[in-house]
Protein backbone atom coordinates (compact mmCIF):
# COMPACT_ATOMS: atom_id res chain seq x y z
CA UNK A 1 0.00 0.00 0.00
CA UNK A 2 2.82 2.35 0.28
CA UNK A 3 5.77 3.39 -2.32
CA UNK A 4 9.14 4.51 -2.24
CA UNK A 5 9.13 8.59 -3.28
CA UNK A 6 11.59 9.24 -6.25
CA UNK A 7 12.82 12.92 -6.79
CA UNK A 8 11.39 14.04 -9.80
CA UNK A 9 13.51 15.66 -12.81
CA UNK A 10 12.44 18.86 -13.60
CA UNK A 11 11.38 18.11 -16.83
CA UNK A 12 9.02 15.04 -15.48
CA UNK A 13 7.36 18.01 -12.71
CA UNK A 14 6.85 20.41 -15.70
CA UNK A 15 5.24 17.77 -18.12
CA UNK A 16 3.19 16.30 -14.38
CA UNK A 17 1.89 20.51 -14.33
CA UNK A 18 1.38 20.15 -17.97
CA UNK A 19 -1.02 16.96 -17.95
CA UNK A 20 1.22 15.32 -20.21
CA UNK A 21 2.93 12.75 -17.22
CA UNK A 22 2.45 11.40 -14.71
CA UNK A 23 3.88 10.32 -11.25
CA UNK A 24 3.73 6.52 -10.23
CA UNK A 25 4.91 7.55 -6.80
CA UNK A 26 1.61 10.07 -6.22
CA UNK A 27 -0.83 8.99 -8.51
CA UNK A 28 -2.32 5.18 -8.87
CA UNK A 29 -2.22 5.00 -12.93
CA UNK A 30 -3.39 7.10 -15.52
CA UNK A 31 -2.92 4.86 -18.32
CA UNK A 32 -6.67 3.39 -19.97
CA UNK A 33 -6.32 0.28 -21.69
CA UNK A 34 -8.18 0.78 -24.89
CA UNK A 35 -9.89 3.90 -26.27
CA UNK A 36 -10.99 6.66 -24.14
CA UNK A 37 -13.83 8.42 -25.51
CA UNK A 38 -12.83 12.00 -26.91
CA UNK A 39 -14.50 14.62 -24.62
CA UNK A 40 -15.95 16.19 -27.81
CA UNK A 41 -18.27 13.07 -28.57
CA UNK A 42 -21.55 14.26 -28.80
CA UNK A 43 -22.72 10.51 -28.28
CA UNK A 44 -21.16 10.22 -24.68
CA UNK A 45 -24.11 10.88 -22.85
CA UNK A 46 -26.22 8.35 -24.81
CA UNK A 47 -23.42 5.95 -24.74
CA UNK A 48 -23.27 5.77 -20.93
CA UNK A 49 -27.24 5.64 -21.06
CA UNK A 50 -26.41 2.33 -22.86
CA UNK A 51 -24.10 1.24 -21.13
CA UNK A 52 -25.51 1.65 -17.87
CA UNK A 53 -29.19 0.08 -19.19
CA UNK A 54 -26.88 -2.55 -20.70
CA UNK A 55 -25.62 -3.72 -17.04
CA UNK A 56 -28.97 -3.45 -15.89
CA UNK A 57 -28.95 -4.26 -11.98
CA UNK A 58 -25.53 -5.35 -11.83
CA UNK A 59 -24.20 -1.99 -11.80
CA UNK A 60 -24.15 0.59 -9.36
CA UNK A 61 -23.18 3.85 -9.91
CA UNK A 62 -22.08 6.27 -6.56
CA UNK A 63 -21.45 10.18 -7.21
CA UNK A 64 -20.09 12.00 -4.57
CA UNK A 65 -21.69 15.76 -4.39
CA UNK A 66 -18.18 17.12 -5.51
CA UNK A 67 -18.60 15.21 -8.46
CA UNK A 68 -19.54 17.04 -12.44
CA UNK A 69 -23.01 16.95 -13.30
CA UNK A 70 -22.01 15.34 -16.37
CA UNK A 71 -21.84 12.26 -13.98
CA UNK A 72 -23.95 13.21 -11.69
CA UNK A 73 -26.73 12.64 -13.43
CA UNK A 74 -26.14 8.84 -14.37
CA UNK A 75 -25.65 8.44 -10.13
CA UNK A 76 -27.95 6.19 -8.58
CA UNK A 77 -27.53 7.65 -5.44
CA UNK A 78 -25.32 10.75 -4.17
CA UNK A 79 -23.94 11.47 -1.34
CA UNK A 80 -20.61 12.51 0.95
CA UNK A 81 -18.05 10.00 1.47
CA UNK A 82 -19.53 7.88 4.04
CA UNK A 83 -23.17 7.21 2.82
CA UNK A 84 -22.15 6.36 -0.47
CA UNK A 85 -19.74 3.44 1.08
CA UNK A 86 -22.95 2.50 2.88
CA UNK A 87 -24.99 2.38 -0.07
CA UNK A 88 -22.99 0.30 -1.19
CA UNK A 89 -22.59 -2.44 1.49
CA UNK A 90 -26.18 -2.37 1.29
CA UNK A 91 -26.46 -3.48 -2.53
CA UNK A 92 -25.34 -7.15 -2.53
CA UNK A 93 -26.87 -7.94 -5.63
CA UNK A 94 -25.00 -5.08 -7.79
CA UNK A 95 -21.68 -6.60 -9.27
CA UNK A 96 -20.51 -3.69 -9.85
CA UNK A 97 -20.14 -0.71 -7.73
CA UNK A 98 -18.49 2.52 -9.82
CA UNK A 99 -17.04 4.83 -7.52
CA UNK A 100 -17.62 8.44 -8.94
CA UNK A 101 -15.28 10.43 -6.44
CA UNK A 102 -12.26 9.53 -5.53
CA UNK A 103 -9.68 6.36 -4.30
CA UNK A 104 -9.84 6.88 -0.68
CA UNK A 105 -14.02 6.44 -1.12
CA UNK A 106 -13.42 3.73 -3.42
CA UNK A 107 -11.21 1.90 -0.68
CA UNK A 108 -13.75 2.20 1.98
CA UNK A 109 -16.82 0.69 -0.15
CA UNK A 110 -14.25 -2.26 -1.13
CA UNK A 111 -13.80 -2.54 2.85
CA UNK A 112 -17.69 -2.61 3.81
CA UNK A 113 -19.04 -4.76 0.50
CA UNK A 114 -18.21 -8.55 -0.26
CA UNK A 115 -15.70 -10.33 -1.69
CA UNK A 116 -17.75 -11.01 -4.60
CA UNK A 117 -18.27 -7.72 -5.50
CA UNK A 118 -15.97 -5.59 -7.73
CA UNK A 119 -15.15 -1.44 -6.91
CA UNK A 120 -14.16 0.25 -9.99
CA UNK A 121 -12.74 3.97 -9.87
CA UNK A 122 -13.41 5.24 -13.20
CA UNK A 123 -9.74 7.19 -13.38
CA UNK A 124 -7.25 5.90 -10.89
CA UNK A 125 -5.55 9.37 -10.58
CA UNK A 126 -8.72 10.60 -9.03
CA UNK A 127 -7.21 11.01 -5.32
CA UNK A 128 -7.41 13.12 -2.12
CA UNK A 129 -4.67 15.65 -1.56
CA UNK A 130 -5.56 15.27 2.43
CA UNK A 131 -5.92 11.90 2.48
CA UNK A 132 -2.07 12.01 0.80
CA UNK A 133 -0.84 14.20 3.52
CA UNK A 134 -0.65 10.95 6.12
CA UNK A 135 1.10 8.26 4.85
CA UNK A 136 1.17 5.23 6.87
CA UNK A 137 5.01 5.19 7.15
CA UNK A 138 4.81 8.76 8.80
CA UNK A 139 2.15 7.80 11.03
CA UNK A 140 3.83 4.96 12.83
CA UNK A 141 7.24 7.09 13.16
CA UNK A 142 5.02 9.78 14.96
CA UNK A 143 2.80 6.75 16.87
CA UNK A 144 6.86 5.68 17.84
CA UNK A 145 7.56 9.18 19.33
CA UNK A 146 4.44 8.93 21.38
CA UNK A 147 5.68 5.57 23.07
CA UNK A 148 8.90 6.80 23.18
CA UNK A 149 7.43 9.56 25.46
CA UNK A 150 5.28 6.85 27.70
CA UNK A 151 2.39 8.67 26.12
CA UNK A 152 1.04 6.40 23.58
CA UNK A 153 -0.93 3.94 25.72
CA UNK A 154 -2.79 7.13 26.84
CA UNK A 155 -3.69 8.17 23.16
CA UNK A 156 -6.82 7.01 21.06
CA UNK A 157 -5.85 7.43 17.30
CA UNK A 158 -8.92 9.42 15.24
CA UNK A 159 -9.41 9.49 11.62
CA UNK A 160 -11.53 11.07 9.48
CA UNK A 161 -13.21 9.10 6.83
CA UNK A 162 -10.86 11.08 4.36
CA UNK A 163 -8.09 8.57 5.40
CA UNK A 164 -6.60 5.63 2.91
CA UNK A 165 -7.25 2.11 4.05
CA UNK A 166 -3.75 2.08 5.78
CA UNK A 167 -4.19 5.00 8.00
CA UNK A 168 -8.13 3.51 8.88
CA UNK A 169 -6.12 0.01 9.26
CA UNK A 170 -3.46 1.83 11.55
CA UNK A 171 -6.23 3.46 13.94
CA UNK A 172 -8.16 0.03 13.87
CA UNK A 173 -4.95 -1.65 14.68
CA UNK A 174 -4.63 0.85 17.41
CA UNK A 175 -8.09 0.47 19.06
CA UNK A 176 -9.33 4.05 17.72
CA UNK A 177 -12.40 5.00 15.73
CA UNK A 178 -13.10 6.33 12.09
CA UNK A 179 -15.44 9.60 11.72
CA UNK A 180 -17.24 12.16 9.64
CA UNK A 181 -17.38 15.77 9.51
CA UNK A 182 -21.14 14.70 10.95
CA UNK A 183 -19.87 12.70 13.77
CA UNK A 184 -16.84 13.90 14.80
CA UNK A 185 -18.22 15.25 18.36
CA UNK A 186 -19.56 11.70 19.05
CA UNK A 187 -15.81 10.09 17.84
CA UNK A 188 -14.02 11.67 19.82
CA UNK A 189 -16.59 11.61 23.43
CA UNK A 190 -15.80 7.86 22.55
CA UNK A 191 -12.08 8.90 22.24
CA UNK A 192 -11.78 10.32 25.22
CA UNK A 193 -13.51 7.83 27.84
CA UNK A 194 -10.63 5.24 26.45
CA UNK A 195 -7.70 7.35 26.84
CA UNK A 196 -6.35 10.72 28.05
CA UNK A 197 -5.31 12.37 24.37
CA UNK A 198 -6.34 12.10 20.95
CA UNK A 199 -4.01 11.91 17.77
CA UNK A 200 -6.19 13.30 15.21
CA UNK A 201 -5.55 12.50 11.32
CA UNK A 202 -5.25 13.82 8.83
CA UNK A 203 -7.54 16.82 9.16
CA UNK A 204 -6.20 19.33 11.67
CA UNK A 205 -9.42 21.90 10.97
CA UNK A 206 -11.84 19.79 11.63
CA UNK A 207 -10.12 18.23 14.76
CA UNK A 208 -9.55 21.63 16.36
CA UNK A 209 -12.82 23.14 15.11
CA UNK A 210 -14.65 20.18 16.80
CA UNK A 211 -12.55 19.99 19.68
CA UNK A 212 -12.59 24.14 20.77
CA UNK A 213 -15.78 24.70 19.27
CA UNK A 214 -18.10 21.62 20.45
CA UNK A 215 -16.49 20.22 23.05
CA UNK A 216 -14.67 23.06 24.99
CA UNK A 217 -11.19 22.39 24.73
CA UNK A 218 -9.11 25.69 24.02
CA UNK A 219 -6.39 25.79 21.71
CA UNK A 220 -3.92 25.47 23.99
CA UNK A 221 -5.32 22.12 24.45
CA UNK A 222 -4.58 21.65 20.39
CA UNK A 223 -1.08 20.78 19.01
CA UNK A 224 0.15 20.63 15.42
CA UNK A 225 2.00 17.55 14.52
CA UNK A 226 4.42 18.04 11.49
CA UNK A 227 5.33 14.96 9.86
CA UNK A 228 8.40 16.57 7.90
CA UNK A 229 9.53 17.96 11.21
CA UNK A 230 11.69 16.06 13.76
CA UNK A 231 9.80 14.51 16.88
CA UNK A 232 6.30 16.58 14.77
CA UNK A 233 8.55 20.03 15.71
CA UNK A 234 6.75 19.64 19.19
CA UNK A 235 8.74 19.50 22.25
CA UNK A 236 8.26 16.24 24.84
CA UNK A 237 6.50 19.07 27.00
CA UNK A 238 4.23 20.37 24.50
CA UNK A 239 3.31 16.77 23.48
CA UNK A 240 2.59 15.09 26.81
CA UNK A 241 0.26 18.43 28.30
CA UNK A 242 -1.97 18.23 24.62
CA UNK A 243 -5.26 16.93 24.72
CA UNK A 244 -5.81 17.60 20.81
CA UNK A 245 -2.63 16.12 18.98
CA UNK A 246 -3.85 17.38 14.92
CA UNK A 247 -2.00 15.88 12.12
CA UNK A 248 -0.63 18.71 9.29
CA UNK A 249 -3.20 17.74 6.79
CA UNK A 250 -5.92 19.67 5.20
CA UNK A 251 -8.41 20.12 2.24
CA UNK A 252 -6.90 21.79 -0.63
CA UNK A 253 -10.40 23.19 -1.58
CA UNK A 254 -11.56 24.41 2.19
CA UNK A 255 -8.47 25.75 3.53
CA UNK A 256 -8.33 28.25 0.53
CA UNK A 257 -11.48 29.94 2.08
CA UNK A 258 -10.04 33.13 4.39
CA UNK A 259 -11.20 35.60 7.09
CA UNK A 260 -11.30 37.93 4.37
CA UNK A 261 -13.77 35.95 2.16
CA UNK A 262 -16.23 35.73 4.76
CA UNK A 263 -15.76 39.26 5.52
CA UNK A 264 -16.07 40.48 1.82
CA UNK A 265 -18.93 38.76 0.83
CA UNK A 266 -20.61 40.56 4.22
CA UNK A 267 -19.94 43.88 2.81
CA UNK A 268 -21.00 42.71 -0.65
CA UNK A 269 -24.59 41.36 0.43
CA UNK A 270 -25.69 42.31 3.05
CA UNK A 271 -27.78 40.44 5.46
CA UNK A 272 -26.18 37.18 3.65
CA UNK A 273 -25.97 33.81 5.47
CA UNK A 274 -22.22 32.38 5.86
CA UNK A 275 -22.45 28.85 5.24
CA UNK A 276 -19.18 26.48 5.76
CA UNK A 277 -17.74 23.03 5.90
CA UNK A 278 -15.94 21.96 9.31
CA UNK A 279 -12.75 21.53 7.00
CA UNK A 280 -11.98 25.27 6.76
CA UNK A 281 -9.60 26.90 9.18
CA UNK A 282 -10.75 27.98 12.86
CA UNK A 283 -11.15 31.56 11.96
CA UNK A 284 -13.52 31.03 9.00
CA UNK A 285 -15.57 28.45 11.02
CA UNK A 286 -15.93 31.11 14.13
CA UNK A 287 -16.54 34.11 11.63
CA UNK A 288 -19.42 32.19 9.77
CA UNK A 289 -23.18 31.71 10.75
CA UNK A 290 -23.55 27.99 10.25
CA UNK A 291 -21.08 24.92 10.65
CA UNK A 292 -21.90 21.61 8.91
CA UNK A 293 -21.27 18.23 7.05
CA UNK A 294 -22.07 18.21 2.99
CA UNK A 295 -25.45 16.77 4.24
CA UNK A 296 -25.88 19.23 6.60
CA UNK A 297 -25.27 21.96 3.99
CA UNK A 298 -27.86 20.77 1.71
CA UNK A 299 -30.68 20.24 4.08
CA UNK A 300 -30.11 23.64 5.69
CA UNK A 301 -30.24 25.29 1.55
CA UNK A 302 -33.35 23.06 1.09
CA UNK A 303 -34.97 24.61 4.67
CA UNK A 304 -33.87 28.20 3.97
CA UNK A 305 -37.06 30.62 3.16
CA UNK A 306 -37.35 31.79 -0.28
CA UNK A 307 -35.25 35.03 -1.10
CA UNK A 308 -32.84 34.46 1.64
CA UNK A 309 -29.12 34.71 0.80
CA UNK A 310 -26.39 32.20 1.48
CA UNK A 311 -22.70 32.11 0.90
CA UNK A 312 -21.87 28.66 0.62
CA UNK A 313 -18.29 27.61 1.94
CA UNK A 314 -17.26 24.44 0.06
CA UNK A 315 -16.67 22.63 -3.27
CA UNK A 316 -17.83 24.47 -6.63
CA UNK A 317 -19.78 21.76 -8.00
CA UNK A 318 -21.89 21.32 -5.33
CA UNK A 319 -22.66 25.44 -4.86
CA UNK A 320 -23.50 25.77 -8.35
CA UNK A 321 -26.18 22.65 -7.97
CA UNK A 322 -27.73 24.29 -5.23
CA UNK A 323 -27.92 27.45 -6.88
CA UNK A 324 -29.66 25.97 -10.11
CA UNK A 325 -32.02 23.68 -7.85
CA UNK A 326 -33.10 26.71 -5.54
CA UNK A 327 -33.65 29.76 -8.01
CA UNK A 328 -35.83 31.29 -5.52
CA UNK A 329 -32.80 32.29 -3.29
CA UNK A 330 -29.31 33.75 -3.75
CA UNK A 331 -26.63 30.99 -3.55
CA UNK A 332 -23.12 32.19 -3.85
CA UNK A 333 -19.09 30.60 -3.78
CA UNK A 334 -17.59 32.16 -0.34
CA UNK A 335 -14.72 32.86 -2.31
CA UNK A 336 -14.61 35.50 -5.45
CA UNK A 337 -11.79 32.73 -6.86
CA UNK A 338 -13.36 29.83 -8.69
CA UNK A 339 -12.41 26.46 -6.47
CA UNK A 340 -13.06 22.44 -7.70
CA UNK A 341 -11.24 19.98 -6.50
CA UNK A 342 -9.34 19.13 -9.25
CA UNK A 343 -8.71 15.48 -8.29
CA UNK A 344 -12.22 14.75 -7.94
CA UNK A 345 -13.14 16.22 -11.07
CA UNK A 346 -10.89 14.46 -12.93
CA UNK A 347 -13.87 11.82 -12.96
CA UNK A 348 -15.56 12.70 -16.06
CA UNK A 349 -17.97 11.97 -19.05
CA UNK A 350 -15.27 9.90 -20.89
CA UNK A 351 -13.40 7.98 -18.08
CA UNK A 352 -17.20 7.06 -17.17
CA UNK A 353 -18.19 5.94 -20.62
CA UNK A 354 -15.38 3.89 -20.89
CA UNK A 355 -15.41 1.83 -17.35
CA UNK A 356 -18.89 1.62 -17.92
CA UNK A 357 -18.67 0.03 -21.61
CA UNK A 358 -15.50 -2.11 -20.31
CA UNK A 359 -17.80 -3.78 -17.97
CA UNK A 360 -20.26 -4.14 -21.05
CA UNK A 361 -17.65 -6.08 -22.60
CA UNK A 362 -16.47 -8.35 -19.87
CA UNK A 363 -13.71 -6.79 -18.96
CA UNK A 364 -13.06 -5.32 -15.28
CA UNK A 365 -10.85 -2.06 -15.06
CA UNK A 366 -9.64 0.43 -12.57
CA UNK A 367 -10.63 -2.19 -9.51
CA UNK A 368 -10.16 -1.38 -6.26
CA UNK A 369 -9.08 -3.64 -3.71
CA UNK A 370 -7.78 -3.42 -0.29
CA UNK A 371 -5.61 -6.25 1.40
CA UNK A 372 -7.79 -8.32 3.86
CA UNK A 373 -5.20 -7.83 6.43
CA UNK A 374 -5.26 -3.77 6.29
CA UNK A 375 -9.18 -4.13 5.44
CA UNK A 376 -10.15 -6.24 8.22
CA UNK A 377 -8.19 -3.59 10.57
CA UNK A 378 -10.03 -0.80 8.84
CA UNK A 379 -13.46 -2.81 9.23
CA UNK A 380 -12.90 -2.79 12.76
CA UNK A 381 -12.44 1.19 13.18
CA UNK A 382 -15.47 2.09 10.89
CA UNK A 383 -17.63 -1.04 12.39
CA UNK A 384 -16.79 1.37 15.76
CA UNK A 385 -17.97 4.33 14.53
CA UNK A 386 -20.89 2.44 13.44
CA UNK A 387 -21.16 1.53 17.10
CA UNK A 388 -21.30 5.15 18.28
CA UNK A 389 -24.54 6.40 20.09
CA UNK A 390 -26.78 7.98 17.41
CA UNK A 391 -24.88 6.48 14.82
Amino acid sequence: MTSTWVEPSNTATALLLLGRGSDPATERGVECPGDLPAPSDPDLVARAAAAKAALGTKVFVLGHHYQRDEVIQFADVTGDSFKLAREAAARPDAEYIVFCGVHFMAESADILTSDRQKVILPDLAAGCSMADMAVLSQVETAWDVLTELGIAADTVPVTYMNSSADIKGFVGRHGGVVCTSSNAKRALDWAFEQGQKVLFLPDQHLGRNTAVLEMGFSLDDCVLYDPHKPNGGLTPEQLRDAKMILWRGHCSVHGRFTLDSVNDVRERVPGVNVLVHPECRHEVVTAADQVGSTEYIIKTIEAAPAGSAWAVGTELNLVRRLALAHPDKQIMFLDRAVCYCSTMNRIDLPHLVWALEELVAGRVVNQITVDPDTAGHARAALDQMLALPGA
